[in-house]
């Protein structure tokens, strides 16, 4: 691995702008708008597991999940406040790592980035899988494995071109799914209101009635919750796309400030909606979905064609914007020497070699799910189930000391500033240990936090060994 990164890398993680980086360019472009990364804040939120995975928690918790929804948003929402300060303060491709490295040493940037990059690249091959299936439910006779193939392939040339494309291809993705989810939740407001031609409106019936708010309990509740935890992955890719616009920092601020009415119209709002309009306990919902069970009963047609539609879109989404914060991320870490140097070249602003590494993983998982899909690719899955816990760790434990640094030394850089500091930052640690807790509590989950917890120390303690190797002490950058 290479010690010494180079100095245009360098100068970028340590905050410093690369401005007019143009098609010759070895740093990183500048590429992406004001209005690209408005949208990707926006349509970020809405991801595949809201759609899909949104059932298993409304079948565990009833019509307490929105309540679950709402205390796991408001954890996610302490989380992007505190990385929104330190994006803001000092914009780096890499982000959370970054941040890490410079305020707790080397080997917890090493190893928050390449779990991260380790993530991402898994799930490229899990959202191009699920958005295969979408496509052979249209085209019976086509195979799987030749959508995945085109898919891949179609964003690796996305990603491997000007970081605008990128751009432009999530505007537009989140711009439908902002457009969908809204629809929705028009409708199901008219719906709840009677107002809506065919309707009544529900009250809280649906609410209280079939076994209360909490009909399986606080057991449920929980339950729900860390389905509802788990949804919210992905939002932290705005900060690290923000660093190749023309002013971060503004992005940066903009993006948290909102964050919290996009997870409360968004998450919260969609299912209090679902359980109002519908009892919870709706066959309707195990069988297709929340969002198609509500479309059907609102007598939309071609409810279920419409939402796939939607789903689609966000698994591509997904595939696109977790293919470019991978690559992003492994660029960051490969920059300041935590990865193989030749790696880290960059060409026309895009680390187009980083883009390659990444694609390849994600050709690698699919690969394993086909060839191994019980063995290898689900090792794959639960190595990486509950890394947005160890991220999100990592970006409270990070906010704690760099606040206190900024505040002595630069507090003009605290633009976006956490919350009640620094009782939310404690608050919020205590929210993910909670979270861990209750996967513990969980057969299923307790697989996973084993092998997440299996991985990221392995990384720990190759991120030691090279820390200790180099001579770097604490390893703390400077500012």
């Amino acid at each position: 691995m290479n010690r010494t990164p180079s100095s245009a890398a360098s100068a970028r993680e340590h905050g410093d702008a690369v401005q007019g980086a143009g098609p010759d360019s070895s740093t990183l472009s500048n590429g992406l708008k004001q209005r690209h990364l408005s949208m990707i804040a926006l349509g970020g939120v809405i991801g595949a597991g809201l759609f899909v995975g949104s059932r298993a928690g409304i079948a565990a918790a009833g019509p307490s999940i929105v309540l679950a929804y709402a205390v796991s948003g408001a954890l996610v929402m302490l989380i992007m406040r505190m990385l929104g300060e330190m994006a803001a303060a000092n914009p780096a491709s890499g982000s959370f790592s970054v941040h890490a490295e410079r305020s707790i040493g080397s080997w917890a940037g090493f190893t928050v980035g390449w779990m991260f990059t380790a993530l991402l690249c898994v799930a490229v091959a899990a959202e191009a899988l699920g958005a295969a299936d979408v496509m052979h439910q249209w085209f019976p006779g086509t195979q799987p494995w030749v959508w995945v193939l085109l898919f891949m392939l179609l964003f690796t040339g996305t990603n491997l071109t000007a970081v605008s494309n990128f751009g432009e291809f999530e505007f537009w993705f989140a711009a439908l799914k902002v457009a969908a989810i809204a629809l929705f939740l028009i409708l199901g407001l008219l719906a709840i209101f009677g107002v809506l031609p065919g309707t009544h409106a529900p009250g809280t019936s649906h609410l209280t009635g079939d076994g209360g708010f909490l009909p399986k309990g606080v057991d449920g509740l929980m339950v729900g919750l860390l389905a509802s935890v788990f949804a919210y992955g992905g939002l932290e890719t705005v900060t690290i796309a923000a660093a190749e616009s023309k002013d971060p920092v503004r992005g940066v601020a903009r993006a948290v400030r909102t964050a919290m009415w996009r997870i409360a119209l968004f998450y919260v709002g969609s299912m209090a909606v679902i359980v109002t309009v519908i009892p919870w306990s709706a066959p309707s919902i195990a069988k297709s979905g929340p969002y198609v069970a509500v479309l059907d009963y609102l007598k939309i047609p071609a409810a279920g064609q419409i939402m796939n539609v939607v789903i689609l879109i966000a698994l591509l989404s997904a595939v696109n914007a977790n293919l470019y914060g991978a690559s992003r991320m492994a660029y960051s870490l490969i920059s300041r020497g935590q990865g193989p140097a030749f790696l880290g070249k960059v060409s026309g602003g895009v680390p187009r070699r980083a883009v390659l590494l990444c694609s390849a993983f994600g050709f690698l998982a699919v690969l394993f799910s086909f060839l191994w899909p019980t063995t290898v690719f689900q090792w794959l899955l639960n190595m990486v189930g509950a890394a947005v816990l160890v991220v999100w760790g990592f970006i409270a434990a990070a906010q704690l000391r760099m606040r206190r640094r900024l505040e002595r030394e630069a507090p003009e850089k605290l633009v976006v500033k956490m919350w009640a500091f620094p009782v939310l930052t404690w608050v919020a640690l205590a929210g993910i240990v909670v979270v861990l807790l209750l996967m513990v509590r969980d057969e299923n989950q307790r697989i996973q936090l084993l092998f997440t917890g299996g991985f990221g120390a392995v990384l720990a303690v190759i991120g030691l060994i090279r820390q200790r190797s180099l001579g770097r002490g604490a390893g703390l950058a400077k500012e």
